[in-house]
């Protein structure tokens, strides 16, 4: 379960990281509202720990643009901030619930396990569809007619990434932010293998979907008409 945390604070984000991290997740952190925005629009979170007082953009304009772009995922608010008016002001936003600092960590990991376990129509849809392709978010798998098979957790990611974003070239520089991660050490390199491992399955899938290179740019989907 990947886990989306905005936060300007870098010691607490960091430990934030940690404990999610411990329990099982994978966490990425943004340190502003533009980047945690722009994140958050990818589709590929369970859940956003979204901090209210962030440079570039605060916490309740990130969340408006997330709700307004039709994204559903789970929103944490996270602040210092007490007020009963804050606190509804975040609700009306769209938030799902709201966390006052400090709090305990076994309250923080409850409300995410609890965030998770929302209805699913409140949901983001569990699986993505592209040409003859079905992506299931539930089981990593990635289906073409009665053929199938499991993605590693990177491969789905970016094949999510890659079918979510259908109309866009999406660059090597996105790509590594956004499925390694900010503090990554990550290079080009790992997404072109990973661009040849998925190329390879698709092959196996016998898709009409394939990977195109835009050279000097990035990648993006095609059907192929043949």
């Amino acid at each position: 379960m990947r886990v989306l945390i905005i936060e300007d604070e870098v010691r607490l984000a960091s430990t934030l990281q940690d404990l999610l991290d411990m329990n099982g997740y994978t966490a990425d952190v943004c340190h502003d509202g533009e980047s945690g925005l722009d994140n958050a629009l990818s589709g590929i979170y369970d859940v956003v720990l979204l901090d209210v007082m962030l440079p570039k953009m605060d916490g309740f304009t990130v969340l408006r643009n997330l709700r307004a772009a039709g994204n559903a995922v789970p929103v944490l608010m996270l602040t210092a901030r007490s007020e009963l008016s804050d606190r509804v002001e975040g609700l009306d936003c769209g938030a799902d619930y709201y966390l006052t600092k400090p709090f305990e960590p076994r309250e923080l990991l409850a409300c995410i396990r609890a965030l998770t376990r929302r209805q699913p129509e409140l949901r983001s849809s569990d699986a993505v569809e592209f040409g003859d392709l079905k992506l299931d978010k539930s089981s990593f798998t990635l289906s073409c007619g009665d053929r199938s098979l499991r993605l590693s957790r990177k491969e789905f990611d970016m094949m999510e990434l890659l079918m979510r974003n259908r109309d866009m070239v999406l660059t090597k520089e996105t790509l590594l932010l956004k499925i390694w991660g900010y503090e990554s050490d990550a290079e080009d390199n790992n997404v072109e293998v990973y661009v040849s491992f998925l190329r390879k399955k698709l092959d196996h899938l016998r898709s009409k979907v394939k990977i195109k290179t835009i050279r000097m740019v990035g990648y993006c989907l095609e059907v192929s008409k043949i």
